[in-house]
């Protein structure tokens, strides 16, 4: 159980803080069992601002030694580094949970130690208010106590699904792992729409993140296919299949698959690197 682990998290910015901050709020693990590491003192002092009771140290090295469960959020160009500062004191049997665009779990495993359970996982920024979207995929050495005990982290902030095909991570990387962007940039749109046709800006952006949040939590809630509610709200002649019709011209559709193609070629070109 996650309850009787120790955790470490290595660079704890945007991600790492969230998964501590869920895990906290939910009661999966006490404050006095979680150790998180930043570079600067100022990282620092708001980690421990945030979260009293946590471990907030710059040494890496320091703490990994007594934690059974490791999880790795720094940027992939900090990583060589990191992985060299950390390899020499983690336990035999320690989980590794990394959240690397692009870095395989062959790749953790040859930097960090061949026979290291590790798990990959690529969470999300809705993480930040437990609405993140992770996938997992498991190492040749992670049993399935271990893909529980990642399912476990990462369930505090949000919806988890296990990639057994690795390789497919980093389509996920492409699709949800950077997809809030996307959403992003379709609110921002919308809401210069809804300017350009006389709305004031704040009502326009307001009618906008709603509109996004309440079609997706309909999408989930009722089960049905998109296609299907769409259909629901597209009525013949009416103001909808003219925008439908506008979108289609534009190519929404090919767009949304080249871009997340893009992203994802860009992730495996991460783990090459």
């Amino acid at each position: 159980m996650l309850s009787d682990q120790t955790l470490t998290v290595l660079g704890a910015g945007n991600i790492g803080r969230a998964l501590i901050g869920g895990l906290l709020r939910g009661g999966d693990l006490t404050a006095d069992r979680i150790t998180a590491t930043r570079r600067s003192e100022a990282g620092l002092d708001e980690l421990r601002q945030r979260f009293p009771g946590v471990t907030a140290t710059d040494d890496n090295a320091g703490a990994v030694r007594d934690a059974s469960v490791v999880l790795v959020t720094v940027k992939p160009q900090n990583a060589v580094e990191l992985f060299a500062e950390v390899r020499p004191h983690l336990a035999p049997g320690t989980l590794v949970v990394s959240t690397l665009a692009g870095v395989t779990t062959q790749s953790l495993a040859n930097a960090l130690g061949p026979d290291l359970p590790v798990v990959r996982a690529m969470p999300n920024t809705p993480a930040l208010v437990d609405e993140g979207a992770t996938a997992i995929a498991p190492g040749a050495h992670a049993t399935e106590a271990h893909v529980a005990l990642a399912q476990e982290i990462f369930s505090a902030v949000g919806h988890v699904v296990e990639v057994v095909a690795e390789h497919l991570m980093d389509a996920v990387t492409g699709l949800s792992g950077s997809g809030p962007a996307y959403v992003f940039m379709v609110i921002e749109a919308m809401t210069d729409a809804g300017v350009k046709q006389g709305l004031p800006r704040a009502v326009a952006r307001r009618l906008s993140m709603q509109t996004v949040l309440g079609a997706a939590r309909l999408a989930i809630e009722t089960g049905e296919h998109p296609a299907v509610l769409r259909d629901q709200v597209t009525t013949p002649g009416g103001t909808t299949i003219s925008a439908v019709a506008e979108l289609e011209k534009h190519g929404l559709r090919s767009m949304f698959i080249d871009t997340v193609a893009a992203a994802t070629e860009r992730s495996r070109q991460l783990g090459e690197g």
